[in-house]
């Protein structure tokens, strides 16, 4: 049987009231303020972000591949939620993309809300202080541990570690570690004392979308 395919968009979104959260979907419609009228319900106290959208040729497909590579990082199996950083699934859709159309998309969000929606939005997005080690109470010298490993790493000052005799930032590391050739948050992938650094970075700057470290 000939498997069928339907062209479509897939888009990746991010909400200011939703902070280290990533939704992958898609949709086979051309009208795209419908589904953002959808995906903005009185649920979602400010509209999402279009962080990418493109139109592809078999948008089942790809969301589906999407959702498989990021399986573990999913809040929630019966929701498009994941906690990673959205340039990992935007690296991944350049790769299959046939026409970007993320200012589409952009649109048919700033369609669904109103001026006070928006602006809501935006304060909300003000962006937190970078990750700074010593505010978040880890002193000099402390150590931090990979979660996927073994790999540590020693604090040499506000924002820059020790690995393997070189200075570096964490998020540096992080991307290096994970073999990715883009910045990745690296919060949720580093503990202090058995606390997942990201958990302590919101405790510390409570409000709102965080920085790279």
């Amino acid at each position: 049987m000939e498997e069928i395919t339907e062209a479509g968009i897939v888009y990746v979104l991010t909400n200011p009231a939703m902070p280290n959260l990533v939704k992958i979907g898609m949709t086979s419609r051309e009208n795209l303020d419908a589904r953002m009228r959808e995906l903005y319900t009185t649920g979602v106290p400010v509209p999402f972000v279009c962080e990418y959208a493109c139109r592809v040729e078999d948008c089942a497909k790809v969301e589906t591949a999407l959702h498989s590579a990021f399986a573990p990082n999913r809040v929630n199996p019966q929701r498009e939620f994941f906690s990673i950083d959205p340039e990992q699934a935007i690296a991944f859709l350049r790769l299959v993309s046939r026409e970007d159309v993320t200012p589409e998309v952009e649109r048919g969000i700033e369609k669904t809300a109103t001026s006070i929606d928006l602006d809501s939005g935006r304060r909300l997005k003000k962006k937190r202080p970078r990750f700074n080690f010593v505010e978040m109470g880890i002193p000099i010298n402390s150590e931090l541990k990979w979660r996927r490993g073994s790999e540590t790493a020693i604090v040499t000052s506000e924002r820059r570690v020790r690995f393997n005799d070189a200075e570096i930032s964490l998020t540096e590391l992080t991307s290096r570690l994970l073999g990715k050739d883009y910045n990745v948050q690296p919060g949720s992938h580093w503990t202090y004392n058995g606390r997942v650094l990201s958990e302590i970075y919101d405790e510390i700057y409570p409000s709102a979308d965080g920085d790279e470290i």
